[in-house]
């Protein structure tokens, strides 16, 4: 089902009952568009969070935040939002794993592909 939620200045669509098997299950959706899925067991919404070639980000809505954080640390995304989303600063990091790109933008850590380290071994007689 398609529903759409008016969030100034932009208009939101979230998925529910999205399966595995759906196109926008498994590719990579830019856009404001949130995918809802059904689940039994934390075992079971992890195995769905990851099995995708991409992870850039993930957004957990949980009233348990410490089982919330738990997931977040199991789910292979750059960025896992809870009970929130779209929240950026300079200061954090930001990027993707696997197809989702390489490296990260924003934090120090987007300064890493503008560095070169090299290491220079001499052994102490």
């Amino acid at each position: 089902f398609l529903h759409l939620c008016f969030c100034d200045p932009f208009i939101h669509f979230y998925l529910s009952d999205v399966t595995d098997d759906m196109t926008i299950a498994k590719e990579e959706i830019f856009g404001p568009v949130m995918c809802i899925f059904k689940f039994r067991t934390e075992e079971e919404v992890i195995k769905q969070a990851n099995n995708t070639l991409y992870g850039l980000a993930a957004i957990i809505v949980s009233r348990n935040v410490a089982r919330a954080m738990s997931v977040a640390n199991q789910i292979q995304a750059g960025t896992v939002w809870i009970n929130t989303y779209g929240t950026f600063d300079s200061n954090i990091p930001f990027g993707g794993y696997k197809e989702s790109g390489h490296g990260r933008d924003k934090g120090k850590e987007s300064l890493d592909c503008w560095l070169e380290t090299k290491t220079v071994v001499i052994p102490m007689e």
